[in-house]
C-alpha cells in the first residue's frame, strides 16, 4: 500500500465530512465570509493531498455560490491526481452528482472539467452520456467541455471522432470554440493538412476563426521550426481583421527568445505596446530567458527586478526558470535569492534545480545559507517531497536535527 493510501486510511474523516456536507440538508450553518475566504486561501497554499481534502470540508458552497465550490473541488482533484489517488477522486466527484444542481448544465460541465483535470476521460464521457438521466440539457457548452477534457488528458485522437459523433447524435451545432478545440487536437496530432481543410470549412460556413485558434496554429508552426509559415499566417490573421492578442504575441516572442537575440524580443514587446496591448509576465519571462541564453545575466536581473514597475508579478515559471538559469551560470547567490523569494510566495521549485542550487552553495562554502534555505523548504514543501529531499541533505552534510514537520494529530 502506498504512503498516500495509508494516509487516506488514517484521515478518512475529511472526505466523510465533505460527503455529509453535500448530502445533508441539516448540515452545519454556513461559515462567515471571512472564515470561508481564509479556508480558500489555505487550500490554495496547501500542497498535501490529504490536508487539501480536509480543508475542502471547511468551504461551504453557500458562501459564494457555485464558483468557489467548483474552484475548491478542482484544486483538490489536481492535488489528488498528482498523488495518483484516483479512487478518492472518483468518490469526491461522483458525490457531487447527488446535488440538486446536477440538473443544470454548467454544474455538469464543472464535473466533466474536474474529470479532465484528473486525466479520467472515460469518466468525463460517462458523465456527458448521463446528462439525460439527470435531466440536464445538453448543448454546445457541455459538448465543448468534453472535447476540452479530451485535449487536456492527451486524448487528442478522440476529439475528431467525438466532434462528429456527438454533434450528429444530439443535434448540436459546433460553434467557433468547438472548431478551435478540434483544431487544437489536430495540431497536437500534427495533422496539418486536416487543419487547413478545416479552416477552409470554417470560412465556407462563416464560422469565425478566433485569435485563440490562430494562436494555436502559430504555436504549432513555431514549435515545428516553420517560422516562415508562421509569419505568413500572422499576416493573414491581420489581413482578415483578426487582431493578435497578448497570447499570440507571446507565442511569437517565445520563438524569438530561443532563436534570436534579445533585441528581437524587445522589438516584439514594443510592438505589443504600440498595438495597445500590455506585455504580461510571460512576455518578460521569455525576455529573461533570452538574455540568459545570450550570456547577459545582469540584463536578465534588471528585467526580473523591474517586473513590478511594469505592472507584472513573477509567477511560478519566473522563479523556477530564472533560478535554474542562474545556477547553470554558477551564480548560486542570485539563484538562492530568487529561490527564496519564490518559496515565500508558495511558488515551489522543481527538485532537480533546487538540488543543483544546494550543491552549488555547499561547494562555494555557503553552508549556513544552504541551511537557511532548507529551513524555509521544510516549512513550505509537502512531506512527500521532504522524504526525497532528506537524502540530499544527508549527502551534502546539511542535516538539521529535529526540524522536520511533525504529522498533525488525526
Amino acid at each position: 500500500m502506498t504512503n498516500v493510501a495509508i494516509m487516506f486510511r488514517r484521515h478518512r474523516s475529511p472526505l466523510l465530512r465533505y460527503l455529509r456536507l453535500l448530502s445533508s440538508s441539516s448540515a452545519s450553518p454556513p461559515q462567515t465570509s471571512s472564515s470561508a475566504t481564509a479556508a480558500k486561501k489555505k487550500l490554495r497554499d496547501e500542497r498535501d493531498a490529504v490536508k487539501s481534502l480536509s480543508l475542502l470540508s471547511s468551504i461551504s458552497d453557500s458562501d459564494s455560490p457555485a464558483a468557489a465550490g467548483r474552484y475548491a473541488v478542482e484544486l483538490v482533484v489536481k492535488r489528488l491526481a498528482k498523488s495518483r489517488n484516483f479512487s478518492e477522486i472518483e468518490n469526491l466527484i461522483e458525490s457531487r452528482k447527488k446535488e440538486p444542481m446536477i440538473t443544470q448544465e454548467p454544474y455538469v460541465v464543472s464535473i466533466i472539467t474536474a474529470y479532465g483535470y484528473a486525466g479520467m476521460i472515460d469518466h468525463a464521457i460517462r458523465t456527458f452520456d448521463e446528462m439525460d438521466k439527470h435531466g440536464a440539457p445538453r448543448t454546445v457548452l457541455s459538448f465543448n467541455a468534453l472535447l476540452t477534457a479530451c485535449n487536456h488528458t492527451g486524448n487528442h485522437g478522440r476529439v475528431p471522432e467525438l466532434f462528429s459523433e456527438i454533434s450528429q447524435k444530439h443535434g448540436i451545432v459546433p460553434d467557433k470554440i468547438s472548431y478551435g478545440i478540434l483544431i487544437k487536437s489536430l495540431c497536437q496530432s500534427r495533422s496539418m493538412e486536416k487543419v487547413y481543410s478545416l479552416l477552409k470549412e470554417m470560412e465556407e460556413k462563416d464560422v469565425e476563426i478566433t485569435p485563440v485558434t490562430y494562436t494555436t496554429l502559430l504555436d504549432t508552426l513555431y514549435k515545428d521550426q516553420k517560422a516562415a509559415d508562421a509569419e505568413r499566417l500572422w499576416k493573414e490573421m491581420e489581413s482578415k481583421g483578426c487582431s493578435p492578442d497578448v497570447a499570440a504575441y507571446n507565442v511569437r516572442i517565445m520563438y524569438n527568445a530561443v532563436h534570436s537575440k534579445p533585441e528581437s524580443v524587445i522589438k516584439l514587446i514594443d510592438d505589443m505596446v504600440s498595438a495597445g496591448l500590455k506585455p504580461d509576465t510571460i512576455s518578460y519571462n521569455y525576455l529573461i530567458t533570452c538574455y540568459c541564453k545570450n550570456g547577459q545575466h545582469e540584463e536578465a536581473k534588471k528585467v526580473y527586478r523591474s517586473l513590478r514597475e511594469k505592472g507584472c508579478y513573477p509567477n511560478a515559471a519566473t522563479f523556477r526558470n530564472f533560478m535554474y538559469l542562474l545556477c547553470k551560470n554558477k551564480d548560486f547567490d542570485a539563484g538562492r535569492e530568487v529561490c527564496m523569494e519564490g518559496i515565500k510566495k508558495n511558488k515551489l521549485p522543481d527538485f532537480g534545480p533546487l538540488k543543483m542550487l544546494m550543491e552549488g552553495l555547499v561547494k562555494n562554502s555557503k553552508v549556513e545559507e544552504a541551511k537557511q534555505l532548507i529551513r524555509l523548504v521544510r516549512k513550505k514543501f509537502p512531506e512527500s517531497f521532504l522524504s526525497r529531499w532528506k537524502n540530499v541533505e544527508e549527502r551534502l552534510g546539511l542535516e538539521i536535527e529535529d526540524e522536520l514537520p511533525q504529522a498533525e494529530a488525526a
